[in-house]
């Protein structure tokens, strides 16, 4: 998958030792605590790493005109496989509502045809309604829901591709 997009609005880029507070601000962000400078470092090495390997990563999400870093978006093995990878984002809160989520999972999607792909997998928890949203309009349909040991809801969704 290309290691740099381009839409409208957004760069998709490989992580920079410069985007570590604004990636363990969006982190803290979660509410599960605030992860150390040294995690954010070992995080970006391992996006990094995982691009070089595989080929596909979460990439940097930035605002073309206000050139700052709004989340991330990109390709992961996660759940699913190489050959059917699951797109992962994640965006400040400051910026929901604005439709950058699907802008630049749209742009992710359009990388996975390029690469030959056929199939993209999507895991959302059941309580995300904002992120279901984004994947519904990118034409993602549910195929099945398994229940956590915490009793939450993950939904499992996919699209074929092109």
């Amino acid at each position: 998958m290309a290691s740099q997009l381009t839409t409208e609005r957004l760069s998709l880029r490989p992580w920079m030792e410069s985007d570590v507070d604004a990636y363990r601000t969006l982190i803290t962000e979660r509410g599960n605590g605030t992860p150390t400078v040294m995690d954010i470092r070992n995080r970006i090495a391992t996006h990094l790493a995982a691009s070089a390997h595989t080929g596909i990563s979460l990439l940097a999400v930035c605002r073309r005109v206000e050139d700052d870093l709004i989340g991330y978006c990109g390709l992961v093995v996660g759940r699913s496989s190489l050959d059917a990878p699951e797109i992962a984002y994640e965006l400040f809160q400051r910026v929901h509502g604005q439709g950058y989520a699907t802008e630049a999972a749209r742009a992710v999607l359009d990388a996975a045809v390029a690469t030959g792909r056929t199939r993209v997998w999507a895991t959302v928890g059941g309580a995300n309604t904002p992120s279901l949203r984004v994947l519904d309009k990118l034409g993602f349909t549910r195929d099945r829901v398994t229940i956590k040991d915490n009793g939450s809801e993950i939904v499992w969704l996919t699209r074929v591709l092109p």
